[in-house]
């Protein structure tokens, strides 16, 4: 082959480049355009509508059997809609897209007996997670932030626009309550990094997504179930899930970190060992399919 089309250094095609491989807006087109993200997109828009049309159809919390908590003053105001719907999703909910976009990627690929030609293009094995993991982390990111601003706008509509009602008393002013569910939605989505790690190497061990995206949303569950159980004592101080509503720590007259501190730290951890085994895997596995 004439050293037009290969280099004499290295032995690749004249002008190839490993980091133009796989470019990021291609993968994203890609994904966007399967059902399963059409499906989880509009799950994750229709959830704050169905809890509206729930509150209108059921009445408006109040009464004997009025749950506690965010519940009691869902119907304040805008704001307090949103954090409603953040409290009735970030516990199982929104886990779901995460766990579907991070296990499904490479898993996918290795379903549908794709993979192997990817990395024939040649797709550098690194260079394909990254891309992989970055479009999953920015669908994931959208699809949390989806929630509350759906939420909010149809809270707004319905209730109006006004400062977030507490439950223990007080409020909180509009411009206050909006910084303090940014806060919220962004512990959110460290929290499920832990989730989403689990599912992404997962997805580099199995050839089956459905198995990466329910082991790691089994694993979640089973963790959330442990969290439960006081007679583990401190030893739930190091499941992620056991803080996973320290968030609601954020809107409180007066907001305390130290439960957010240690539940960040604690998911941060765990991904990144879990990213590291993903990588450390697929660079070193035999693909066949």
């Amino acid at each position: 082959m004439s050293s037009s089309t290969l280099t004499e250094s290295t032995g690749t095609a004249h002008g190839y480049t490993a980091r133009r491989t796989l470019p990021l807006r291609v993968e994203a087109v890609r994904q966007l355009r399967r059902r399963r993200t059409m499906a989880m997109a509009a799950l994750v828009v229709l959830l704050p509508l169905i809890i509206l049309i729930a509150f209108e159809v059921g009445g408006k919390p109040g009464g004997e059997n009025n749950q506690s908590g965010f519940l009691t003053v869902a119907t304040a105001s805008g704001p307090n809609f949103a954090a409603s719907c953040l409290f009735l999703s970030s516990g199982f909910f929104l886990v779901v897209p995460v766990a579907l976009f991070f296990g499904d990627t490479v898993a996918s690929e290795a379903g549908w007996s794709s993979l192997r030609y990817l990395l024939a293009a040649p797709v550098p094995r690194t260079r394909l997670l990254l891309s992989k993991l970055t479009v999953a982390m920015g669908f994931s990111v959208v699809a949390t932030l989806l929630v509350p601003l759906v939420a909010l706008a149809a809270g707004t509509a319905a209730y109006g626009w006004g400062p977030l009602e507490l439950p223990a008393g007080g409020t909180l002013s509009v411009g206050a309550s909006v910084t303090r569910l940014l806060v919220a939605v962004a512990y959110i989505m460290v929290s499920q990094l832990v989730t989403a790690a689990l599912a992404f190497w997962l997805s580099t061990v199995t050839d089956a997504p459905l198995g990466a995206v329910g082991g790691a949303l089994g694993l979640t569950i089973l963790g959330s179930i442990l969290g439960q159980i006081s007679a583990l004592g401190s030893i739930r101080d190091f499941l992620p899930t056991y803080w996973a509503y320290s968030w609601v720590d954020a809107l409180q007259s007066q907001p305390q970190w130290d439960g957010m501190a240690k539940g960040a730290s604690v998911s941060v951890t765990y991904a990144l060992v879990l990213f590291a085994l993903a990588f450390r895997h697929f660079r070193g596995k035999d693909v066949v399919s």
